[in-house]
């Protein structure tokens, strides 16, 4: 199991389920595994079964302040939910600093997912910059690096 030290996950949000699951087969392609992979997208079947797929197993139905009903997975839900319900209460805006976000840039992800984006978080940060790569190259929108701990 993946620990989820905060400061350690590299974001962007994908305009669609279509174009995230590019994204994610681009992530798994450079060797980044799916454990250490998250998904958040607005409930709906398509983000269902992109979750289940990609990260072999049930979505996690919840409510995100800001952002609605949404199916999730990976081990960012962990850090950002604290040890209650955060996200319902706080959204991302108001959670996203435990993995090194301002909440400027939390409500840009809040935004863009409520829109319809699909949220990926890829947790590893010795691979951060490959990631970030990967998701820039397939269209991952306002993809960033939290404040990871390797950084002054």
């Amino acid at each position: 199991m993946t620990d989820t030290d905060a400061g350690r996950f590299t974001i962007g949000v994908f305009q669609d389920v279509s174009w995230a699951w590019k994204g994610l087969a681009a992530l798994t392609r450079a060797g980044l595994l799916p454990e250490s992979l998250s998904i958040v997208a607005l409930a709906s079947p398509e983000a269902g079964g992109l979750i289940e797929q990609t990260l072999n197993g049930a979505p996690e139905s919840l409510r995100v302040a800001g952002v609605g009903d949404v199916f999730a997975r990976g081990p960012v839900l962990r850090a950002l939910q604290g040890s209650s319900s955060d996200l319902d209460t706080q959204g991302f805006a108001g959670t996203m600093r435990r993995i090194g976000f301002q909440s400027h840039d939390a409500r840009i992800f809040e935004a863009l997912t409520a829109r319809g984006g699909v949220l990926v978080a890829i947790h590893s940060e010795p691979r951060a910059a490959d990631a970030l790569a990967v998701l820039h190259a397939f269209g991952g929108g306002n993809a960033a690096i939290g404040a990871w701990t390797g950084r002054l």
